[in-house]
């Protein structure tokens, strides 16, 4: 199982990844978590330690060098477009129970994309994953599908899209429902997420009525409280364990 979490920066996308995550480590299945968000922190929510010390693979200068054969922060001239990345899984990855964790980074640029050494990395690692892997995959995406292209896109068992009761929300889910049309992925859901009341997600129901919603989770002091406090929000008293619980398999 292969996927992709997204949605507009505060919805909680993280939060939603890291309980899914910890849901099926505790049922038993082994799951490789990749932060592919340069803003968050995937491994915190999960409850890793010293969660802000690791380095994100994008910042991997020797590493990024002898695989591509490129100095970082280069654009254009010669370098592998393939390079190896088998190994980097197991070697790069940090440890929670059955949870391996890798944080990719982001990739600094300017103008409309990047063909750079650091990017060539990062795509060739999640296609990897995403396409020779055998444990369960899920990506932190940031509000957009970046990281993904065509061939990896169409191996993703679904893309969830995490939205809250708001306009912003909305329109950052259709535009990327509109990116993952364009790269062929084409199993798209939603995650309602911050829900005071029927009234929200009968809000949501109206203005994403084209999605399928695998659910709603509540709007919940715990789960505000243990972001603040760096704890994971598996690791507090929420009933959104239990609806996550039941969203699985999707």
């Amino acid at each position: 199982m292969k996927l992709a979490i997204s949605g507009k920066g505060g919805v909680g996308k993280t939060t939603f990844a890291a309980l899914l995550a910890r849901t099926l480590d505790k049922q038993g299945k082994h799951i490789l978590a990749i932060d592919a968000d340069p803003d968050a922190n995937f491994a915190a929510a999960l409850g890793i330690s010293d969660s802000d010390k690791i380095t994100p693979i994008s910042e991997m200068k020797d590493l990024i060098f002898e695989r591509t054969e490129a100095k970082p922060g280069t654009i254009g001239g010669f370098f592998k477009l393939n390079p190896k990345v088998d190994d980097l899984p197991d070697a790069l990855s940090v440890k929670l129970g059955n949870i391996k964790l890798m944080r990719l980074g982001g990739v600094k640029k300017g103008g409309g994309g990047c063909i750079c050494p650091e990017s060539t990395l990062l795509k060739a690692l999640v296609m990897h994953i995403v396409l020779a892997r055998n444990e369960v995959v899920i990506m932190d995406m940031e509000a957009g599908i970046e990281h993904l292209g065509r061939a990896t896109a169409q191996a993703v068992d679904k893309l969830i899209v995490v939205v809250e009761p708001g306009r912003r929300s909305i329109d950052t889910a259709s535009h990327i429902k509109q990116l993952a049309t364009e790269i062929r992925l084409e199993n798209i859901a939603v995650v309602g997420n911050k829900i005071r009341s029927k009234k929200d997600e009968e809000f949501l129901n109206k203005h994403l009525s084209g999605f399928e919603f695998l659910g709603f989770l509540p709007y919940d002091d715990a789960l505000i409280e243990a972001d603040l406090e760096g704890i994971s929000p598996f690791d507090v008293n929420s009933q959104a364990k239990e609806i996550v619980k039941k969203m699985i398999p999707f």
